[in-house]
């Protein structure tokens, strides 16, 4: 018997759709209102924001509206029409391609429409089924599911762990020299909830023993490291071994939209083959426009970033003083480490959000491990010393309630399933 399609998802709304019902709205799918910034409104209330990515405090910058602003009365929402391989090509994506390409010293780059979408096809043009990719396992969602399209033999390695990428080259090694194809290593410059950068430095050395390709997600990295904000190949000195640079417009460039980065052949490889972009209308000229004056600011007013890590510094300093684990990172992302529930999790939330004014990320199973609540705080270059005093006086609160059981108690009393 053929059963309904629909049947598994009226059964199992799946691992985060099962908490629908007591979240949404507020946990997730939140409405934030007001103008982006580190003070806006949540349900009426004015809360201090930690859950933008807009590290250089660009989505609100008076330059940037009016760019904005000035795009969308010249050429409304709809220019350009069509792919740009047939009717959508301007000379302002030329513009921003040829300025981005020598931000992040490559050769050419190319326009992506969406960061998601573009890694993804990205992935799907690099490689063929002779192809292995070699890929880390705490690699972004977008990785992961170009990495699915995958045809032929793909190895994950621990998260940043050399020996363990070692181990996989040598299996790709041995496979690939069997199909007559080529090593694909994927890793973020970046990872975005742990913090932590990748290890690049140590991957390119590498190079001297495998004979590999390394495409790089550097999403967190690109605005907010190296000494121009180029990411975190600037940073770690190997910028030049990165064969394939991404980024998107949605972090520092507080924009929609992406980019592909690297030497030419392999951009004009890419114009021709990446279907996303292929099969797609152009990326709107208030997008394009817009990226090119916030590039320009990237570029000229290095303040901007030297504000972000000063709040950076302050917030992650704060916190280890204070006795929270904020793990490893050695990037803006700030991530915050507790234990307990998802219940306990909900319920302090709820706390910092009525209580004490704060708004930030909630992250927990099954996106880590049971037992675990993360909250990440993103610092951004428009938040105040007076801003990161105020939330570690939340944080020392709330920690406060979570050891002496006040967050479980509250939770016992909910409809909440304690053993989640």
């Amino acid at each position: 018997m053929v059963k309904d399609l629909f049947e598994r998802i009226q059964n199992n709304k799946g691992p985060l759709g099962k908490w629908a019902s007591q979240a949404e709205g507020y946990f997730v799918f939140p409405k934030l209102e007001g103008d982006l910034g580190p003070r806006m409104k949540f349900q009426g209330k004015e809360v201090l924001n930690w859950s933008l990515n807009d590290y250089l405090g660009l989505a609100n910058h008076p330059e940037v509206r009016k760019a904005d602003a000035d795009a969308a009365l010249e050429y409304g929402a709809a220019a350009p029409m069509g792919a740009r391989m047939m009717s959508g090509h301007t000379k302002y994506h030329e513009q921003l391609e040829s300025e981005l390409a020598a931000f992040v010293m490559k050769e050419s780059a190319y326009l992506l429409n969406f960061g998601y979408q573009g890694m993804v096809s990205i992935i799907d043009a690099l490689v063929t089924r002779n192809d292995v990719i070699v890929y880390d396992v705490d690699g972004h969602a977008c990785i992961i599911d170009g990495v699915r399209l995958h045809s032929g033999k793909r190895f994950t390695y621990k998260h940043n762990d050399i020996e363990s990428m070692e181990k996989n080259l040598q299996r790709a090694t041995k496979i690939a020299s069997e199909t007559g194809g080529g090593i694909l290593f994927i890793t973020e410059g970046v990872f975005g909830m742990r913090g932590q950068q990748g290890k690049l430095k140590e991957i390119v050395a590498m190079k001297q023993k495998y004979n590999f390709r390394l495409l790089v997600d550097d999403a967190h990295g690109f605005g907010t490291l190296g000494e121009t904000g180029a990411g975190a190949g600037e940073e770690q000195g190997v910028q030049d071994e990165i064969d394939v640079y991404f980024s998107t417009f949605a972090k520092s460039m507080a924009n929609i939209g992406a980019f592909v980065a690297a030497d030419q052949d392999v951009i004009d490889y890419l114009k021709y083959n990446l279907r996303s972009q292929m099969f797609a209308k152009a990326l709107p000229m208030i997008q394009t426009i817009g990226s090119l004056k916030r590039l320009e600011l990237l570029r000229n007013h290095p303040e901007l970033k030297d504000k972000l890590w000063e709040n950076v510094n302050a917030l992650q300093n704060g916190l280890k003083s204070k006795g929270f684990n904020i793990g490893d990172t050695n990037t803006c992302v700030t991530p915050v480490y507790l234990e307990g529930s998802v219940p306990e999790a909900m319920v302090m939330v709820n706390d910092l959000r009525e209580n004490y004014g704060i708004f930030l990320s909630i992250v927990i199973y099954p996106v880590i491990p049971k037992g675990i609540i993360l909250l990440r705080v993103i610092p951004t270059a428009s938040h105040t010393l007076s801003d990161i005093d105020e939330t570690l006086t939340a944080f020392e609160a709330i920690r406060e309630k979570l050891v002496n059981g006040t967050y479980k108690e509250i939770a016992s009393r909910t409809k909440v399933d304690l053993d989640a």
